[in-house]
């Protein structure tokens, strides 16, 4: 009866209504949306005008506001009905803040730092690694049984990523900051995914990004008033926007088309989308700020992004 009640408190909420298509198109546009991160990140910190620290906090400080603003707009609206606001626990929250970590802080400043010293397309094939690292974590997270085939699978991608961040480093090799950097940002977004992912069934998808959001919040505004402090922001118009779209539509209304996506479903088949997010990268990449794709850089990255494929179909099919 919980679970009846749960799920019926769910379906009133208007962000969740749409068909199965709906779901994937929904899903769709919020990996579009998360497609331009790379690009954007490395046109904001390429001057040096922006520090990677404000880069990487500040945009999680805008978010955090914006977040607030909705929650206490919902709460007001959908006070005392069956869709109201969700209050997490105390338990609740030490999960949020584990969320928060990987994608709040985690990912956009260590994608920050290692995108002020390597291009878009490169970090965009690393970045590839994130849908079998998210399903490994989901995997250790649920405990879900899964045969030998998907280890196998996620280790292939790994070890692709890591040859092309070799070949491809400070020298031939060698292993860059800037890949340590990046494989660490996709440890952090896969774990803060994967625990976000369980705490939507409880929360609510928008409401779980939101929460996180604003508990982060004293950590982000702290140090995003510090760092402009240490160094003040300036930049040109296309640098500002830049960091615009970074902070309201990467950090906060793409997780909206997303997680609607992932709500309305089906979740199998709307995760796989994730897959063509860095195809879409190295082209922005490519558009955006006129990198060009060396053939390594094209091989390498549909061997990750076939690895990581069959990593999510093996995981889906056990």
């Amino acid at each position: 009866m919980k679970d009846n009640n749960s799920a019926t408190s769910i379906s009133v909420d208007p962000l969740l209504h749409g068909s199965k298509q709906s779901g994937l198109w929904w899903g769709f546009l919020g990996v579009v949306a998360f497609s331009f991160t790379v690009p954007l990140t490395r046109i904001a910190a390429e001057s040096g005008t922006m520090s990677p620290l404000f880069l990487g906090v500040g945009r999680a400080a805008v978010a955090s506001v914006l977040a607030g603003l909705i929650l206490i707009f919902v709460g007001r609206q959908r006070r005392g009905t069956t869709a109201a606001l969700r209050i997490p626990s105390r338990t609740q929250c030490l999960r949020l803040l584990l969320v928060a970590g990987g994608i709040v802080l985690g990912f956009p400043l260590l994608t920050s730092f290692a995108l002020a010293h390597t291009s878009a397309s490169h970090g965009a094939v690393v970045i590839a690694l994130l849908p079998a690292a998210t399903a490994a974590a989901a995997v250790f997270r649920t405990r879900e049984a899964t045969g030998l085939r998907f280890w196998l699978m996620a280790g292939a991608s790994a070890v692709v990523a890591v040859v092309f961040a070799l070949v491809h480093g400070d020298g031939f090799g060698e292993l860059g900051a800037a890949d340590a950097l990046l494989f660490a940002a996709v440890v952090a977004a896969a774990i803060g995914y994967a625990e976000g992912g369980v705490l939507a069934r409880e929360l609510g998808s928008w409401q779980t990004v939101s929460w996180a959001l604003v508990l982060s919040a004293p950590i982000t505004v702290g140090l995003t008033l510090a760092s402009a402090a240490a160094a003040p922001p300036h930049g040109t118009m296309i640098e500002w926007a830049a960091f615009g779209y970074l902070a309201v539509v990467s950090m906060f209304l793409g997780f909206f088309a997303w997680y609607r996506g992932l709500a309305v479903g089906p979740m199998a088949q709307v995760s796989q989308v994730q897959l063509s997010q860095p195809v879409m990268s190295l082209v922005w990449a490519t558009v955006l700020l006129g990198e060009t794709l060396e053939w390594e850089t094209v091989i390498c990255g549909v061997a990750v992004i076939g690895c990581a494929a069959l990593t999510v179909r093996t995981r889906l099919r056990s």
